[in-house]
């Protein structure tokens, strides 16, 4: 099995709440952690924005990068967005969220998809993937 993570499982592993054990549980479960490329820029982006610590900012943005050596980074390359496309004519996402799914498409199965963004979680399942949840 892999574990395949977007943006949000990927922020989540470095930020308290209560997405943060549900990763770390699946990512316990498996040491093979897939990414699309997208993954650590857009972490990147959007760290900036989760507060006014710098200091706090500096550490997380170090722990991003330094985990990010670990991960199987899946290309976005031609074949990547050409699904990408196709899973966004047939499904109500975003273009990234698109990316992060059709990225994960190209593992062999099976694939825990991990995510906590709504509007990927029914297509992750629909396309056959296994997606951990918190705890109700």
């Amino acid at each position: 099995m892999t574990v395949a993570l977007d943006t949000s499982a990927w922020l989540a592993r470095f930020l308290e709440g209560p997405a943060h054990a549900v990763v770390l549980d699946a990512m316990r479960a498996d040491p093979d952690w897939c990414a699309s490329a997208l993954v650590l820029s857009e972490s990147l982006m959007l760290l900036e924005r989760l507060g006014d610590d710098p200091d706090r900012t500096d550490d997380l943005r170090r722990a991003l990068r330094d985990d990010w050596e670990r991960v199987h980074v899946v290309p976005v390359d031609q074949q990547c967005l050409d699904r990408a496309a196709e899973l966004g004519r047939t499904q109500p996402l975003r273009t990234v969220d698109a990316i992060h799914l059709a990225a994960a498409d190209r593992l062999p199965r099976p694939v825990t998809f991990a995510t906590f963004d709504p509007a990927q979680i029914p297509v992750a399942l629909a396309l056959g993937f296994d997606v951990p949840t918190p705890a109700p």
